[in-house]
């Protein structure tokens, strides 16, 4: 590693992240370590893969710096691993013996960013930054969903079944035929649908409601 660095861009931001180390290396953990607390992360670092996954995460952005080769372990079927259990957060690879074929298959499996040693700490630092902006945006996103689903889950079963009817392009009164209800109940019912989800607008509501996996899937008719 090249000392030759300056706050990352997201520095506003960084104390609210970690960054994760793994590395079978302790010089190269603590080196890591120093630098990235140099500039204001929070670190974590770990010697093997299963130390990393008995610790408790704290919440908010972060992301994992990963040696390829470890001890009886390899990074990259770590993690595919990862990817199994739902364990998202970027990974950056390392490696002191990185080749072209290697870097491709982390790539492909959805490596963020891939270091050979050595590495300048400028690239590492930039690196991590858009990888922690990168998982910031995930978190937001589950979170709208979150927010999305409970408001749904607090629709009556009435109001869900005119929902599913309105993004699939049904006028209120050929709801009301197909429930055999009065156009005034659908009215009703989908003002107060329309206030639960929070929807500004019929477009706001279609949205939200595909962001759900509310209505008709693609090559289905609307009507």
């Amino acid at each position: 590693m090249v000392t030759d660095r300056h706050v990352p861009s997201s520095a506003s931001g960084i104390r609210s992240s970690t960054v994760f180390v793994v590395d079978d290396e302790e010089s190269i953990r603590l080196a890591l370590r120093d630098l990235l607390e140099s500039v204001g992360y929070c670190v974590e670092t770990f010697g093997s893969v299963r130390e990393f996954l008995d610790f408790r995460k704290p919440g908010g952005p972060s992301c994992l710096v990963l040696d390829v080769r470890l001890k009886g372990e390899s990074g990259l079927a770590f993690q595919q691993a990862m990817a199994r259990d739902g364990l998202h957060m970027p990974v950056l690879f390392m490696t002191g013996h990185g080749d072209m074929e290697m870097s491709v298959r982390a790539m492909r499996a959805g490596a963020f960013h891939f270091f050979p040693k050595p590495f300048r700490d400028q690239d590492m630092l930039d690196a991590i930054s858009e990888a922690l902006s990168k998982d910031a945006r995930r978190l937001e996103t589950e979170q709208g969903l979150t927010a999305l689903r409970a408001a749904y889950d607090s629709l009556t079963p009435r109001e869900r079944d005119i929902l599913a009817l309105v993004v699939r392009g049904l006028l209120n009164k050929q709801i009301a035929a197909q429930l055999n209800v009065s156009e005034i109940t659908v009215k009703i019912h989908r003002g107060q649908l329309m206030k639960k989800m929070n929807a500004h607008s019929l477009a706001d509501l279609v949205l939200k409601a595909a962001a759900l996996d509310i209505g008709p899937k693609p090559g289905e008719p609307h009507t």
